[in-house]
């Protein structure tokens, strides 16, 4: 767990954190199905956003706490299958992706069941738009999935198209300002891009991105 994480346990008190929870980079985190008992150390966290990848409804008593801070809430349904022959969803990983990039979704959780698969897969995807090399990501998903690493995912995320992803977000230019590798910046052009579901429990509201250079 990374040390700013450690901090955050420390000072929370008796709070726990979900499982396999970790900073993904500064503002993104991830981790498993936060319990209950998770809430005191999420709140640690100062959420803005949690991105679920699971197409189950989400527990009232979890909504009932976004609800209370203020926390959007980005479902994008995807099965917890473990056979070969069914393939992840590639637009939904992409609609996800364009969600996670967007800073003024920061700080942002990533979660699934257990935090493996799912949340590996679009953490890799992550990593291949940062351009890191394939062995590191490989490297990173191993380290989570652990004995139950699958080599479809594996595939999904090797043979993923970042240029997709570039063309579909061809308005928002990714930079990084003066203040070292993970403080960063998005600047916009005068362009709108959909916006996803945003569910809570008050129902799905759909709106739209205007982005504009600051």
């Amino acid at each position: 767990m990374c040390m700013m994480c450690q901090e955050n346990l420390e000072g929370a008190g008796v709070a726990q954190a979900p499982t396999n929870f970790s900073m993904v980079e500064d503002g993104i985190f991830r981790s498993g199905f936060p319990q209950p008992s998770n809430f005191p150390f999420l709140e640690t966290l100062k959420l803005r956003s949690i991105i679920y990848l699971c197409p189950e409804p989400y527990p009232e008593e979890n909504l009932k706490f976004l609800d209370s801070h203020s926390i959007k809430l980005f479902q994008f349904g995807i099965e917890g299958k473990t056979e070969s022959s069914v393939p992840i969803p590639t637009n939904t990983i992409m609609e996800a992706l364009k969600v996670l990039i967007d800073v003024r979704n920061h700080p942002v959780l990533i979660h699934c069941k257990r935090g493996k698969h799912r949340t590996g897969c679009l953490v890799g995807c992550f990593r291949k738009w940062q351009l890191w090399c394939l062995s590191s990501v490989f490297e990173e998903y191993n380290q989570f999935a652990g004995r139950k690493s699958r080599i479809t995912d594996l595939r999904f995320i090797e043979t993923f198209d970042v240029m997709c992803l570039k063309q579909s977000l061809y308005s928002i230019i990714y930079r990084y300002q003066g203040y070292g590798l993970k403080r960063r910046r998005l600047l916009y052009r005068e362009e709108s891009i959909e916006k996803p579901h945003i569910i809570s429990n008050i129902g799905i509201e759909t709106t739209s991105w205007t982005l504009r250079v600051g």
